[in-house]
């Protein structure tokens, strides 16, 4: 049996690098506002970019931007915007070979950043499975609480979806 915390969506993940309070609203459906500029950029440039590979592969609870094989090789790709949130991307992105993993699919991963034209590999470590682990313990923890963690202004609320949200 798979453990619990092996079926968070990896979104929360995500915003688990980003706020803590981006993961309360998400895990109750609160969805950030989706006419935000930046989510469509963000879109367009998934849609747009890797035009030969295979997208969006949807895994239980999960969705894999790219996938692609060299050789023997499983590879597969989380494409973003910018790699302003690159700590966040990188630990969805082993969330995703995490979750591989536990299905026997050993797979590495490249964080793809098209309009700055870098790749970053990530492979699963003992180390980032550990940190992940730990991650999905808060979030359970965040999760399962009554009321939101209180808006802290962070040098991302600016181009965030739940602005509105927190600072109205």
């Amino acid at each position: 049996m798979v453990a619990i915390y092996s079926l968070l969506p990896a979104t929360l993940i995500w915003y688990y690098y980003i706020c803590p309070r981006e993961v309360w609203l998400m895990s109750r459906q609160l969805t950030p506002w989706q006419d935000n500029p930046f989510i469509e950029i963000g879109r367009l440039i998934s849609e747009e970019s890797y035009k030969r590979d295979k997208k969006e592969i949807h895994l239980e609870n999960i969705v894999i931007d790219l996938l692609k094989t060299e050789g023997e090789d499983v590879i597969i790709g989380e494409v973003k915007k910018s790699s302003r949130f690159e700590l966040s991307a990188k630990m969805q992105l082993a969330y995703y070979l995490f979750r591989l993993k536990q299905l026997g699919i050993s797979a590495t991963g490249h964080l793809l950043f098209p309009k700055e034209k870098k790749k970053i590999i990530v492979t699963l470590t003992p180390e980032i499975e550990s940190e992940l682990k730990e991650a999905q313990e808060s979030i359970k923890s965040i999760i399962s609480t009554d009321m939101p963690p209180p808006a802290h202004k962070i040098k991302f609320c600016t181009k965030c979806g739940y602005k509105e949200f927190c600072w109205s």
